[in-house]
């Protein structure tokens, strides 16, 4: 369907939001209205985008307001609980998410000391720990940690150069992979579950609209939960009668890892892992999570417990396949490396 009242393209191939930033390039916008606009965009929200940047948010409001009022177009379309972009807002962030990483990486000086951007999710494994040491020795450079709570630890964003990742990594991401090790899962059960019928299961805390959960659980499903709630131990297979509560954004359990005829109904989605603890505690399903995030992440209301015949998560290291950093290169071929080779 045609929107008459959509940007047209310039006929040059450049996005019309895209172009009115060149052409008022020297009309005061900057770098931090950008990188501002970018955050919020992927975000999608405020509060999480100056988090991440760092900076107040009252601050950032201003700065993303400055930029609309200089391009003389609302991008963002913002309400009590959340923040959507506009179809300009999608044609900017579109043309800018993967011009100014380039941008940023450009402007390093290449006097000054060498860092290489490490991202991760939840939590950075304990193997990572000699490899960086080792290649801190080997090249002088310094290794920044950098956790995002992103599907690539931030390396679609360029907050990173190289990440490590659990689970598996989608065919068409456009990386390098190597695996580092494989971690074994836990099951989280929920200490107070459910009653049967609740009509409050499936709800994180804040959870954004549009997510799975909030017609409660069945009488079937609670009482399956609290059938299994004093356990010590669970066979893999006995999770496909459960309902789950899954992290869709950086998350290495999904229902499709069981057999098509026979898997976990997904009662519940987080965007991380404090929204997927809380939905657990909450009583409105069972999680699966690789065991050291686990005991990293311990809360008051949730009971880890041994997996029997689980596949363990894979854990890999990984870099854009193409105009990767140079010290990503270097870091990923020392990891790549096998055992006992120079």
């Amino acid at each position: 369907m045609n929107d008459d009242s959509a940007p047209h393209d310039t006929g040059d191939g450049q996005d019309p939001a895209l172009a009115a930033v060149f052409a008022h390039a020297f009309d005061g916008i900057e770098l931090r209205h950008l990188r501002g606009f970018l955050a919020v965009a992927e975000e999608r929200s405020f509060t999480h985008a100056a988090d991440r940047l760092r900076i107040g948010q009252p601050a950032l409001t201003r700065t993303v307001r400055a930029l609309e009022t200089r391009l003389g177009a609302r991008l963002l379309d913002r309400t009590t609980r959340r923040v959507d972009l506009t179809d300009a807002g999608r044609r900017l962030h579109a043309d800018l998410a993967p011009l100014l990483p380039r941008l940023a990486a450009a402007l390093r000086s290449p006097a000054g000391p060498a860092i290489l951007r490490l991202g991760f999710t939840s939590l950075l494994p304990a193997a990572c720990a000699p490899l960086t040491a080792a290649f801190k020795a080997a090249s002088g450079a310094r290794v920044q940690l950098v956790r995002r709570d992103l599907p690539l630890a931030g390396l679609e964003t360029g907050e990173s150069d190289i990440v490590v990742l659990r689970g598996e990594v989608p065919h068409d991401a456009g990386l390098h992979t190597t695996v580092l090790l494989h971690e074994p899962r836990v099951a989280a059960l929920p200490r107070t579950p459910l009653a049967a019928g609740s009509r409050s299961g499936g709800r994180a805390p804040d959870r954004v609209p549009g997510r799975l959960g909030g017609e409660g659980l069945t009488d079937a499903q609670a009482a399956a939960v609290r059938a299994v709630a004093r356990r010590r131990v669970l066979d893999w297979a006995e999770l496909a009668d459960l309902p789950l509560v899954v992290n869709t954004v950086t998350g290495s359990t999904r229902p499709d890892l069981w057999p098509s005829h026979r898997r976990p109904r997904l009662v519940c989605t987080a965007g991380n892992v404090d929204e997927w603890l809380e939905a657990v505690a909450a009583g409105h399903g069972v999680g699966v999570a690789p065991e050291p995030v686990a005991e990293r992440h311990t809360h008051p209301g949730i009971r880890y417990v041994r997996l029997k015949n689980a596949p363990a998560v894979p854990v890999r290291l990984a870099l854009p396949a193409r105009d990767a950093h140079p010290l990503a290169e270097r870091f990923f071929a020392s990891a790549h490396r096998p055992a006992g080779e120079p």
